[in-house]
Formats: structure tokens, sequence, C-alpha cells
């Protein structure tokens, strides 16, 4: 019943209309945890925003989807106007709003390219791209000082399973990761990250686990 009168909401909430200038575009990917497996859901990407929504001004955070980026190519800087539906459920989520529309580039930022960084802001790549670089997690405060407008950072909400044989108990999260080349001079991988299981078990996932996603890539990829 809740999941349908989520839906039903959903229908009859009108789109909200804003506007604002790119602080960052990164991906957007969800994350669940069942003890020491993991998967990954690539939904789209994320742009962290100053501007309006609505008649309310500050920063704000949208969801757009593959094929929209694709199309636009988004980067911190450019300023970007759109409509969209607040998110269902937050603990789903770490953007505000999604399901959007009516999406319009209004003008591109600085010609500097980015690259030079970090932060990084150049566009982001595609999905594929996150996928096959891995990734390493990444302390929460050093994302919020440094990496907000990284096209390497990344924000994933969790969904934890915590007993597999009762799917219906879990627990949700976020938390911070890096895509980033391993040399990078900011980066801090804050505490291991640990994860509840059945009967009080708990499963940490240690450094190996970073080292081994990312084997395949230089110091500077």
């Amino acid at each position: 019943m809740g999941s349908s009168r989520e839906a039903i909401l959903l229908e009859t909430t009108p789109k909200v209309s804003w506007q604002g200038t790119v602080i960052g575009a990164q991906p957007r990917i969800r994350l669940l945890r069942s003890f020491d497996q993991r998967n990954h859901t690539y939904l789209g990407y994320s742009l962290h925003l100053s501007g309006t929504v609505g008649n309310c001004g500050g920063e704000f955070t949208v969801g757009i989807g593959k094929a929209a980026q694709a199309k636009h190519e988004f980067r911190a800087g450019d300023v970007v106007s759109g409509a969209s539906l607040p998110v269902a459920d937050s603990r789903k989520e770490v953007v505000e709003f999604y399901k959007t529309s009516r999406l319009k580039l209004i003008s591109r930022g600085s010609s500097r390219s980015g690259s030079s960084g970090p932060p990084w802001t150049v566009v982001p790549p595609p999905l594929e791209t996150y996928r096959e670089r891995g990734h390493r997690r990444l302390h929460a405060r050093t994302y919020e000082t440094h990496c907000r407008s990284c096209t390497w950072g990344c924000r994933m909400p969790v969904e934890i399973i915590v007993d597999h044989w009762n799917p219906s108990r879990k627990r949700y999260r976020v938390e911070a990761f890096c895509y980033g080349p391993k040399s990078c001079s900011v980066y801090r991988a804050g505490p291991t990250r640990k994860v509840p299981g059945r009967r009080g078990m708990t499963w940490e996932e240690e450094d190996w686990v970073d080292e081994d996603s990312t084997a395949h890539r230089n110091p500077d990829e």
C-alpha cells in the first residue's frame, strides 16, 4: 500500500522548475551491500547547483539520466535549467530532485578545461568508465571540503541487507567514493567501513578491497 500511495503522490505532484550554476557534475550510483557482497546500480548523473528552485534560492542537487548528460555534457560552471520532481524516498537517493525534464543549457562555463585538478572539473565520462576504473572509499569530510565539484567524486546511497534470509531487514546510509587518480594530493580514505550482518556479525571492508578494485590503474590514472 505504501508504494502505491507514493506512486499516486508522484503522479499528482507537479514538477518544480529550477535554474542554477553547476558546482559539480558527478555519477549517480546506488550501492547495495549484503555483508561482504556489494552491487552497484548506475542511475545516471548528479548535478550539484547553486541557484533557485521554485521561489527558493540556495544550493540543491538534481538527478539526470545518462542520455541527458551525453547530449548536454554538463560540467562545473555551466548555467542550466529544468523541471524535476522531489525525490520520493531520500534513503535511496543522494539528490533532492529527479525525473528531470525540460533540461536546457543556458550558458557554458569558463573555457578552462578543468583537467589540472584536484578537483577535476571536466565533463564526466560515460558511466562505463567509472565501472571500469573502480573506486576507493573517500572520507566524508574530504568529500565535503575538496571533492564536491570533482568529476571523480561520488556520494552513494547505500542499502544494506542485514540478513539475506530475511531481505526485508535493511539499513540505509550514505558513503563517499573516489574514482580519481590514485596520486591525488587531497585524497583521504578515512576509516574502514563496517557492514552489519545477521546474528550480530560484522564485515569490515579493509584496505585490500580498494587496492584490488583499482589495481589495474597506474598512480596517475
